[in-house]
């Protein structure tokens, strides 16, 4: 088990965190059971200059004040209030980055995941969307603040290379609000 280092979620570059934890496995521990699944589509919110960010323009809030911890915890809201939307805290103390991961391939716990999604089969929608990760993962918010290298939730390095060139690099989806930074090449994706 290689649980990602502080030192990997503390980087300046949130665009580049998003890219290196594509290929990453997203663990999750909920009553003992076990699930995981490797990530393949992440978005990048660059703090306060972002007005996508949850922090642009240093908004701090109950609900926001986790993004500016130090990174390496979890940010986790509710979206529409239905959807668990699990984010991935990065950057020092006090710059509020944060990663959404978007979808991720179960690769553990699997008869769990289909449980919790009301499945028979493993199938492409299964965790290919931010709501349905957390949902496959059991996470909710009550779940905001976790310490990543923790027992409930983390992320390990098992050894996957992605590809420059496999990378799918697009524009965010759902953030139309944030005017011309909707437009930022800030979503990325790989194919496994």
């Amino acid at each position: 088990m290689t649980k990602l280092s502080r030192d990997f979620y503390l980087s300046n570059d949130v665009v580049q965190i998003s890219k290196d934890l594509l290929g990453k496995y997203l663990f999750t521990k909920n009553e003992g059971k076990l699930t995981a699944g490797i990530i393949t589509e992440t978005e990048a919110y660059a703090g306060i200059t972002d007005k996508a960010s949850h922090a642009y323009n240093n908004r701090r809030t109950k609900r926001t004040e986790v993004m500016f911890a130090e990174g390496g915890v979890s940010y986790v809201y509710l979206c529409y209030g239905i959807h668990h939307l699990f984010n991935v805290v990065t950057n020092v103390e006090d710059v509020p980055h944060a990663v959404l991961i978007r979808a991720v391939k179960p690769v553990e716990g699997i008869d769990i995941i289909l449980k919790r999604r009301n499945a028979e089969k493993i199938h492409s929608k299964i965790s290919g969307g931010p709501g349905t990760v957390a949902q496959a993962l059991g996470i909710k918010t009550i779940d905001t603040g976790l310490d990543l290298s923790g027992r409930k939730i983390w992320i390990e390095d098992k050894g996957i290379k992605v590809l420059k060139k496999d990378i799918i690099t697009g524009t965010r989806i759902g953030v139309d609000y944030a005017e011309e930074d909707a437009l930022l090449p800030y979503r990325f994706v790989i194919h496994l």
